[in-house]
């Protein structure tokens, strides 16, 4: 059991981990900190944390277990706020959603105390923020991605793994530079295109005429075009570069079906159309294959 977890950030992810840590037994007080100090006073009337922390630095103090739980862009301010404290025997971990830029920003931040930073990525959330929406079983049954560095400590490493696990989550583990190139591929790039097509057609003369007629289809496919902006452009910018080139990916398939469509070739139209389907068919959720290095 950890004597005490310190949360950077008590939002529905920070939140979420304060109440799962809570619930398996695994730390005796949590002490939380938010940027808005109406937040973890809310934190701390719903039970989320056990004691309100003035400051970053505060909330570090004491603790042998940290979660930073900010946004992408707040990580080098963050750690830089806190580096005087942090020692090599207790483990520090975010849980941001790009892993590049993160370790880049912990490797200037933290310097000669980078070997104990674990960075995270729980594949988890919900369509509403904030700590009143902290679930306690959030990331149960849900991926977590650790993306260590190669100074990073391997004893670190595995108590990250073990409290992951033990809050019910699948650990696997890659290179930040996999990570963010999965992560546009599945997870960014498919933001993108939500918030794109919503708008596409919400910004037609007809548009509130059309959004009327939507059913599910449409509501499944623009569930994500709800998600929080700040956080989005965040995720979207830092990782531009991997996004970018997934969007000309995107681009080439649906330029091949429109081609398809212009010269009224039914058929070919139709084979395609299959052959995705069958794929789709066939694909089978959290199965991924966890590497050490980017495949081209």
């Amino acid at each position: 059991m950890y004597k005490q977890l310190g949360v950077i950030g008590c939002g529905l992810m920070g939140g979420s981990f304060a109440l799962a840590m809570k619930k398996a037994g695994l730390v005796k007080r949590i002490v939380g900190y938010s940027k808005s100090p109406s937040t973890t006073e809310t934190a701390k009337r719903l039970g989320v944390i056990d004691m309100v922390a003035e400051s970053a630095l505060q909330a570090v103090a004491g603790s042998d277990i940290v979660l930073l739980a900010v946004p992408v862009a707040a990580t080098e301010a963050s750690l830089r706020a806190v580096r005087h404290l942090v020692e090599r025997k207790v483990l520090f971990m975010d849980v941001g959603s790009t892993k590049c830029d993160v370790a880049e920003a912990a490797r200037r931040a933290l310097g000669d105390k980078l070997p104990a930073f674990v960075p995270a990525h729980p594949i988890a959330g919900k369509e509403s923020g904030g700590v009143q929406n902290a679930d306690a079983t959030l990331y149960q049954g849900r991926q977590v991605i650790l993306t260590p560095l190669p100074e990073t400590d391997a004893g670190l490493v595995q108590k990250a793994t073990d409290i992951w696990s033990a809050l019910g989550s699948q650990v696997l583990k890659m290179t930040p530079e996999n990570h963010d190139a999965a992560f546009a591929a599945v997870s960014h790039l498919p933001h993108l295109l939500a918030f794109a097509f919503f708008q596409a057609v919400a910004s037609q003369p007809a548009g509130r005429d059309y959004l009327s007629l939507a059913g599910p289809g449409f509501r499944d496919f623009t569930r994500i075009a709800a998600s929080e902006p700040a956080v989005w452009r965040d995720i979207l910018m830092a990782n531009k570069g991997e996004l970018l080139a997934q969007s000309r990916l995107f681009r080439q398939a649906l330029d091949a079906l429109e081609a398809m469509i212009h010269s009224g070739d039914a058929a070919a139209l139709e084979a395609r159309i299959r052959l995705i389907a069958e794929a789709r068919a066939n694909w089978h959720m959290n199965a991924p294959r966890a590497t050490t290095r980017k495949d081209n």
